[in-house]
């Protein structure tokens, strides 16, 4: 099994409350730093791809301070950034997020893969409001050995969208994470 390290954010626990899969909307945390990504769009998601991919398993700090343990991530591409690849990635589509490797992931996230990527065909809000529909009621069916969702973005349109309960977290928090 892979130890991986914990890198508590501040005010973090070190014993994580709960589980997590982090769905990312990869645009709108590209967008939040201008380090070129625009130059690039398809290199800037690899990068960001690969640095996400590192953090899974790590214990964290949810928005409200509580200690979560980050599962699994979930990033969608859209437009100029599809195609981007990482290590550790998987491809998906939002109907194939897996739904029965979060149970696995809540107990040892190397059964599953560091980071799945849904190519948004048309609408990268549309995918994301799947994905996260998809995930959230896996949650409700099995919310004890099912991780909770969150979801990363700064897009008030998307926020709406969601499902009421969801919990969101602007960029900073990712880019906070992954030291960016």
């Amino acid at each position: 099994m892979d130890a991986r390290p914990s890198r508590p954010a501040d005010g973090a626990d070190k014993t994580p409350t709960r589980d997590i899969v982090v769905v990312v909307d990869l645009a709108n945390v590209m967008g939040s730093r201008p380090d070129g990504w625009w130059r690039d769009r398809k290199a800037a998601a690899t990068r960001l791809l690969t640095a996400l991919g590192q953090v899974v398993g790590f214990d964290t700090a949810g928005p409200d301070g509580s200690g979560l343990r980050i599962a699994r991530i979930v990033a969608v591409l859209e437009g100029a950034s599809r195609g981007a690849v990482a290590p550790g990635a998987v491809r998906v589509t939002n109907t194939s997020v897996s739904v029965t490797s979060e149970i696995g992931a809540a107990s040892d996230p190397t059964d599953s893969p560091a980071i799945e990527v849904v190519e948004a065909e048309h609408d990268g809000d549309a995918a994301i409001v799947a994905v996260t529909e998809r995930l959230f009621n896996a949650h409700r069916l099995s919310p004890v050995i099912s991780p909770g969702v969150l979801v990363v973005t700064a897009d008030r349109g998307l926020r709406r969208r969601l499902p009421h309960d969801t919990v969101i977290v602007g960029p900073d928090w990712a880019n906070r994470l992954i030291d960016r």
